[in-house]
């Protein structure tokens, strides 16, 4: 079973056991449509859904406590990749760029895919032979992503116009 990384925990919330996600995916929104979630092997049927300030805040079978939540922080949220929603065209799941090569319209490669973190336009981290690089998703920086063949295009003069060493 294929898994796709929806998340990470970052800590408990609250006292009832519910905990606060960082989402790896364009919508918080997206979490509503999750029946159950996996951490590692063990699978947990998602009780409630609350989204705000770009964050998910869920209630998870088996969690009652703000102690049981604790034991969750840091661990990643996976579902099958065949339960995760449909996107519409042009979108994709941060977890299937991540890794990805970046590379010129030219064919140089700039680095791989580290990290994207939601904004109005995303910010995209750059690993650039161990020296994060930052860039924004705007618009004429990026000309194609290929999550399949793990690769995005960029313009390099844009690039450079906008990233930052």
């Amino acid at each position: 079973m294929r898994e796709l990384v929806v998340g990470e925990i970052l800590k408990p919330q609250g006292i009832r056991g519910e905990v606060k996600v960082k989402p790896f995916t364009d919508s918080a929104e997206t979490f509503r449509s999750f029946k159950r979630v996996f951490l590692g092997e063990e699978e947990y049927k998602v009780l409630s859904v609350r989204t705000g300030d770009g964050f998910v805040y869920l209630g998870l079978r088996g969690i009652a406590d703000r102690n049981a939540a604790e034991l969750l922080r840091g661990k990643k949220l996976t579902v099958p990749r065949d339960e995760a929603p449909a996107l519409p065209e042009g979108s994709y799941y941060i977890a299937d760029l991540l890794g990805s090569t970046v590379k010129t319209a030219e064919g140089e490669i700039l680095g791989t895919l580290k990290d994207i973190t939601q904004a109005a336009s995303d910010i995209y981290t750059l690993d650039m032979g161990g020296r994060d690089v930052l860039f924004p998703a705007a618009k004429g920086v990026i000309l194609q992503v290929d999550p399949a063949g793990k690769t995005i295009v960029v313009d390099k003069a844009r690039f450079n116009e906008v990233a930052v060493l």
